[in-house]
């Protein structure tokens, strides 16, 4: 235990953060985003720090009671509450090992650091939750002016792949989109071809992007369904020049009518419907005139596209 608690210790040299068990309530949301901005500064901070932790937590769960883990019962709280905010800013969840070691954590340490007092990382920064998406042009302005530039960068991370997911949860062309942009972004970032503060403005320039295309996807006046056909339909650019994009919608609607009326529970473990469905698209792509040399990149990619709807469908069947 001690010897952990040394390490993970270490990882604060510079920084005092005992003055969060002494400062006023004002001052603690002050120390929380600034020893989070600490640790996220360092060469592999967040992951060495979560590992250091974890391994503090578990050694000090086997020493308590004793004169020692008292000792140093709300030093272990503090840095519980430090992991316990870059996970909950940087990861879409924690892992139940962590959380079983946390409640046990706990129990134990001094309350004004347990889980429950750990703050949200906007509100700790100043920052106003946002009533509306979290891509407006205001949001974006703030996360590009915090002051902890290391702990903005992981959180607008986290909050753009959150937004993926949720924004292209059934459009597997621009949730593959968006993530590689930010695969991207992190790689000449983890490759320090680009700073903190430019990996920010990359991020933000995508979060723009996203906002631009669910607009976009907004005046086609079509359904999420038949906007992500589309899409799969227009992936290929020279079938938008030659079709244009009222015939792409028409196809789009066409498209989503066959697959819902084909759904079936189990229709993409089942070969011979997935033959089926396949034949309809082709058939409907020559009916269009869809360009030849780009049927089957088309087919493929509607199918695929269709599977994300699938399970959806199949239970209204």
């Amino acid at each position: 235990m001690d010897r952990n608690y040394e390490v993970v210790s270490d990882m604060f040299h510079g920084f005092d953060y005992r003055k969060f068990f002494s400062g006023t309530p004002k001052e603690k949301m002050q120390i929380i985003p600034a020893a989070m901005e600490h640790i996220l500064a360092q060469d592999k901070g967040k992951e060495r720090y979560i590992k250091n932790v974890t391994a503090l937590s578990s050694a000090y769960a086997l020493s308590v009671p004793s004169e020692e883990a008292e000792r140093i019962r709300d030093d272990v709280g503090f840095f519980q509450a430090i992991k316990a905010s870059i996970l909950k800013t940087t990861t879409a969840e924690t892992e139940k090992s962590d959380e079983l070691i946390h409640s046990a954590i706990k129990q134990i340490v001094s309350e004004a650091v347990s889980s429950d007092e750990v703050i949200d990382i906007f509100q700790a920064a100043g920052m106003k939750k946002p009533e509306i998406s979290i891509l407006s042009d205001h949001f974006l302005a703030e996360v590009q002016g915090m002051q902890h530039k290391n702990l903005a960068f992981e959180a607008l991370k986290k909050l753009l792949n959150d937004e993926i997911k949720v924004r292209f949860k059934f459009n597997r062309l621009k949730d593959k989109k968006f993530s590689e942009m930010i695969k991207e972004a992190l790689i000449k970032y983890q490759n320090r071809s680009i700073d903190t503060a430019e990996v920010i403005k990359e991020l933000i320039d995508i979060a723009k992007k996203m906002r631009d295309e669910e607009k976009r996807g907004k005046k086609l006046g079509l359904t999420a369904e038949e906007e992500a056909f589309y899409d799969a339909l227009a992936d290929n650019g020279s079938a938008t020049d030659i079709l244009g994009n009222a015939v792409l919608k028409k196809m789009a609607v066409e498209l989503t009518e066959i697959v819902r009326k084909n759904a079936s529970i189990d229709w993409t473990k089942r070969e011979a419907v997935q033959a089926k469905l396949r034949s309809m698209v082709k058939r409907l792509l020559r009916r269009y005139g869809y360009p030849p040399d780009k049927q089957k990149m088309a087919t493929e990619l509607v199918l695929d596209q269709a599977k994300s709807f699938a399970e959806v469908w199949a239970e209204a069947v």
